[in-house]
């Protein structure tokens, strides 16, 4: 009995033995391995985020310093162009001071109708000098005039919700007038084309153009610069300075027919002509500007070259004063359609150049067909 327990915990003894040593000999390894292991890890995460911290805190300094840096720039730009402003200013004021100070004093408090007159007389004396001088200056004188009342029409049609392409209708309306100096209407033909092939492109490529703007693309092109472009045929149909005297003439029908017809409405209007598109235009008004533009056919015949007899003048003073007010009224259409009162600020007093010259586009290509048309001046080109 004791002999068979002896051998049992003998065997108990030699088989669990190894085991025992086994885990002893493994308790020490993962007490020994475990603890350091985790402490090291333990050492090792603060030192990350510390470090992490720390690039977080260097990212942020150099982002913040890179802004400073860039409002810096900004502040002495803003600063710069502050002080080119404020000196622009400055000599500006010293200039109107200076000529202020040089102009006697009954000119420095003018009424409008003085600022008005002031105004016409200097627009006048520069048209007519122009004509007068040489085909060259009249050119110039018309390119400008075209290109400035191009600008003035698509500044207004944008305000009735057009889109016209004003880069291709100003250069057009600034090339009819030379082209017609060099080829005569084959010329004014030329750039027609290639105004609308021009604007062809731009609206097959600019997807926000419409056909209506590419209408009143061309519109603003042909009713600036085509139809003021005829005066050069004018001009160029008589020698030397006769030709000028010849514009200067339409010039003075078309001014004839505006003084007469405010002179006369003013005293003795009662009955409107067109109260929805031109209010202040009267009947009475219209009819004295058909005598003004008339009496100034007349004196035409007088200039050397002209061939035109009293009652021929007589018809074509009447036809040219009727196309002028037909301009006249377009343009005051325009305007109302725009809602604005003038088409620019360029001529105290008047408003913009395009109110000025709204009737002489009309009477200008009328009076070239006329003249030329009916035989009175010969056409160089033919």
């Amino acid at each position: 009995m004791s002999t068979d327990t002896d051998s049992e915990k003998l065997e108990d003894e030699l088989s669990g033995q190894p085991m025992r040593e086994g885990v002893a000999d493994a308790q020490p390894d993962d007490e020994s391995h475990g603890p350091a292991t985790g402490a090291e890890n333990r050492d090792a995460a603060p030192e990350s985020r510390n470090g992490d911290a720390a690039a977080q805190e260097e990212g942020r300094g150099a982002a913040a310093q890179s802004h400073d840096h860039e409002a810096t720039n900004f502040g002495k730009a803003q600063s710069a162009y502050e002080h080119v402003v404020q000196t622009a200013v400055a000599k500006k004021d010293a200039a109107k001071a200076f000529a202020y100070g040089k102009t006697p004093d009954k000119f420095k408090h003018p009424t409008d109708l003085q600022v008005r007159f002031r105004t016409g007389a200097v627009y006048v004396v520069l048209s007519v000098t122009l004509a007068l001088v040489s085909n060259l200056t009249c050119v110039i004188m018309l390119c400008v005039l075209a290109g400035i009342c191009a600008g003035e029409l698509f500044f207004m049609l944008r305000s009735d919700a057009k889109l016209p392409n004003e880069l291709l209708g100003t250069l057009a309306a600034v090339a009819y007038p030379i082209s017609m100096w060099k080829l005569g209407l084959s010329g004014s033909l030329l750039v027609t084309g290639a105004l609308l092939v021009a604007l062809l492109v731009w609206y097959v490529f600019f997807m926000r153009a419409r056909v209506g703007d590419v209408g009143v693309s061309f519109f603003g092109a042909a009713y600036t610069g085509l139809l003021l472009s005829s005066l050069i045929l004018v001009r160029m149909s008589l020698p030397g300075i006769w030709g000028g005297v010849l514009v200067c003439g339409v010039f003075c029908s078309v001014w004839a027919n505006d003084s007469f017809a405010y002179l006369v409405g003013s005293k003795f209007g009662k009955h409107k002509l067109a109260p929805r598109i031109s209010p202040k235009k009267s009947w009475e008004g219209f009819i004295g500007g058909l005598v003004g533009s008339m009496a100034i056919w007349c004196l035409i015949t007088l200039i050397p070259g002209v061939n035109m007899a009293i009652p021929q003048a007589l018809v074509f003073g009447l036809i040219c004063g009727l196309s002028g007010v037909l301009g006249d009224l377009a343009e005051s259409r325009i305007k109302r359609n725009s809602g604005v009162k003038d088409s620019g600020t360029i001529m105290p007093g008047h408003g913009g150049l395009l109110d000025r010259c709204d009737s002489l586009f009309m009477a200008s290509v009328t009076a070239a067909v006329m003249l030329i048309g009916g035989g009175c001046v010969p056409y160089v080109f033919g």
